[in-house]
């Protein structure tokens, strides 16, 4: 009963903003427009997906930006070197893995803080990018390697984006909820210890978690290679923030982490920035107003932050104590 109002109350959510940007800007609600918040949700969706996965452990993964740029232009420039388009694919998912892999192990094994650790890999990765042109762009072969497909083919009036979007979801969705590797994950985060010794490999849990977070990274930066036509250093770099933002106002709208809140999250998140780009309002005004809705959510949807919230207001404004009844005086 409880997930099936926050449900509603997310539906209720998501029409009241489609309404207010369609009063606003006509085109919002336009078949155009739509189809665009489709393809921009599937790449902030692949990332926030992966996100998922770190966030249920209860780790932070701060190199998204760095493993999309870095693999963006390892994926650029196999496709300029004329490598065929599910090579480049399979190479930059490998490659991911391998990144995703080195944070995990070194948090995991190694039990180097989650923030820092990523931060660097990060850091490391952008720098890395740099080494294919020295920050110029990579376009050769983009048009005849058949990656801009993956941006102008539609499958039932649909882009192919968003399928995979949805196809790729499904399958997280059944692996979290409907599997015992996914109540090893939550396990992992909710009280690793006890994990630990029901006979959960723990750390092996959150090493896969951010193999899985780049994986879906590089997929994300994928289809905006192909949304754009080139590969650049700067590719990815506006994924982390829409990824945590749908993720944790997700999370809060439906009282917890999972996929289907990430989905939730991701489509509300992508929906703002979409509207406010058709408005005209500059970046930073769109950044603000996306984490004073964050903030708000949380506040309004999540359990703790009304509990830390009441407590405050017990606090600076403590009620008079009510006297006894006389029944209970005579008790």
């Amino acid at each position: 009963m409880r997930h099936s109002t926050r449900g509603l109350g997310f539906v209720a959510l998501v029409l009241i903003v489609a309404a207010i940007f369609g009063a606003l800007e006509p085109r919002f609600l336009s078949y155009v427009s739509l189809n665009g918040i489709a393809r921009h949700m599937a790449a902030n969706g692949l990332a926030a997906l992966g996100l998922t996965f770190v966030v249920i452990v209860r780790k932070f993964d701060l190199s998204i930006a760095g493993v999309a740029a870095f693999c963006a232009m390892s994926m650029g420039a196999l496709i300029a070197a004329g490598w065929p388009l599910w090579s480049v694919i399979l190479a930059g998912l490998a490659l991911g893995a391998v990144i995703g892999g080195i944070s995990g192990i070194a948090i995991s094994r190694f039990g180097l803080p989650d923030i820092v650790t990523t931060i660097a890999v990060g850091s490391i990765g952008t720098g890395l990018a740099f080494i294919y042109t020295g920050g110029r762009s990579i376009f050769q072969n983009f048009f005849t390697s058949g990656i801009t497909d993956l941006n102008d083919a539609k499958l039932m009036g649909l882009g192919v984006s968003m399928w995979l979007l949805v196809a790729i979801y499904a399958l997280a969705w059944f692996v979290l909820s409907r599997t015992r590797t996914g109540l090893a994950f939550y396990a992992t985060g909710e009280n690793p210890m006890a994990a630990h010794f029901s006979g959960i490999a723990t750390r092996r849990f959150v090493a896969l978690a951010y193999v899985l977070c780049a994986m879906c990274t590089v997929l994300a930066v994928l289809l905006i290679l192909a949304e754009s036509g080139t590969a650049e250093t700067n590719k990815g770099a506006n994924l982390m923030m829409p990824a945590y933002a749908g993720v944790f106002l997700g999370a809060a709208i439906m009282g917890g982490t999972s996929v289907i809140a990430s989905f939730g999250g991701i489509l509300l998140i992508t929906m703002l920035l979409d509207g406010f780009a058709l408005m005209g309002l500059p970046y930073y005004y769109s950044d603000g107003v996306v984490s004073l809705i964050l903030l708000i959510g949380v506040l309004a949807f999540s359990d703790g932050a009304r509990g830390t919230l009441e407590a405050l207001r017990f606090l600076f404004w403590p009620q008079k104590p009510t006297k006894p009844t006389a029944k209970g005086s005579d008790a």
